[in-house]
């Protein structure tokens, strides 16, 4: 029951944090509506790569949704769109920026500076093989412009990120938790962690493919114990897009599992560079 209380009270704590945060970066968001297509209408692919990357490198699904749109209305590359969901890591961006800030930023960084490099090999393969991209699109608007703070209140912080997110963030960060703290009082996970980390590796990377918050938050609260080294936790945000590529599916099946598919080779070829190096 004394773990169960800390665990809720952690959970609170946390998915308290993470409120704060996506309303801070939805409030952006907003605020900066249309200045993103300016910016892209003028520019070369690199601008492109750049822009896109960033947005998958802020916290939570906005910059993710936000890139679907760009690339439906034709904005930006199929490899820009492939490098930002390699950049997002999802809801368990603001989740990491909770329990381990220092390394969150880190991994933000790199995944930011991946992403571009994604965006700008992905293209080149896609034109090198001729590959026919967004063949089987079909153009809707994903977020209807409104005005109005009675909108915004209503469909932004309480649809979206109150029933949208948070109780999923509290229970699977709960979940997470308490599998990770009963695990390490009834099991040596110490040892079972170190003698399985490439099987781990391999799972995050598989677990990835989720297009889901929630299941890979799991890596997270392995890695803030000490359990898993970095390449795994790097792996998992690699591959998973936190459900950013939800809107995705209804555009384009096709484009979805090529997207998926460059960023689980993205994720287990540079993982793998960071396993073998020893992190």
């Amino acid at each position: 029951m004394e773990v169960i209380i800390d665990v809720f009270k952690e959970s609170v704590k946390v998915t308290l944090f993470v409120l704060v945060m996506m309303v801070a970066v939805d409030f952006i968001n907003v605020k900066t509506k249309g200045k993103l297509e300016s910016i892209l209408q003028t520019g070369n692919k690199w601008k492109q790569y750049i822009v896109s990357s960033l947005l998958g490198s802020a916290p939570g699904c906005l910059g993710s949704f936000a890139g679907v749109s760009l690339y439906i209305h034709g904005m930006i590359s199929f490899g820009a769109l492939t490098g930002l969901m390699l950049a997002t890591s999802g809801d368990e961006a603001f989740i990491m920026l909770a329990i381990i800030p220092d390394t969150a930023l880190i991994l933000f960084g790199i995944l930011f500076l991946l992403g571009i490099f994604a965006g700008y090999f992905t293209d080149y393969f896609i034109k090198k093989f001729n590959i026919a991209t967004c063949t089987d699109c079909e153009f809707k608007q994903y977020h209807p412009g409104k005005e109005g703070y009675k909108h915004y209140f209503k469909d932004h912080i309480w649809t979206h990120i109150i029933k949208g997110h948070l109780l999923k963030v509290f229970l699977w960060t709960f979940g997470a938790l308490l599998v990770v703290e009963y695990a390490m009082t009834f099991a040596d996970l110490q040892n079972i962690t170190s003698d399985y980390t490439f099987l781990l590796f391999i799972l995050a990377a598989l677990i990835g493919l989720i297009p889901e918050s929630g299941p890979h938050l799991i890596f997270v609260m392995l890695f803030a114990k000490g359990l898993i080294p970095f390449s795994v936790l790097f792996t998992s945000s690699v591959v998973q897009d936190g459900h950013g590529m939800l809107p995705m599916l209804s555009y384009s099946v096709k484009d979805t599992l090529r997207i998926k598919v460059f960023n689980l080779i993205f994720g287990l070829v540079f993982g793998l560079i960071i396993f073998l190096v020893g992190y």
